[in-house]
């Protein structure tokens, strides 16, 4: 299965999925450990990848996207950001609203 492949599978079978350095109990990054807190704050359930462990999904997600960094969060198969964006989204509302509008189903 190539990268791309194996991406799009991880996006479309969970709701939530971050794709981050580290894992959610070791963040290994700030900019992870923010997203990890973000998403706990709002009481989210997700699933995580951690890239670092990975090369070729590493490289693979930010072609996935076109965005250049990780950590990387997808709702319901949507790219939505990093972790400025968010942060962004957090502290308008905006990403509760998102977490809570489920589609699709």
């Amino acid at each position: 299965m190539d990268t791309n492949q194996r991406i799009k599978d991880k996006v479309e079978a969970n709701r939530v999925m971050l794709f981050m350095k580290g894992n959610r109990d070791f963040p290994q990054c700030g900019f992870s450990g923010r997203a990890i807190q973000i998403l706990q704050a709002l009481g989210t359930e997700f699933e995580t990848a951690d890239v670092l462990t990975d090369d070729e999904i590493r490289q693979g997600v930010k072609d996935y996207s076109n965005w250049p960094t990780v950590p990387q969060l997808y709702i319901d198969g949507e790219f939505v950001g990093g972790s400025d964006i968010m942060m962004e989204m957090y502290q308008n509302g905006e990403l509760k609203t998102k977490l809570d509008t489920k589609t699709g189903s």
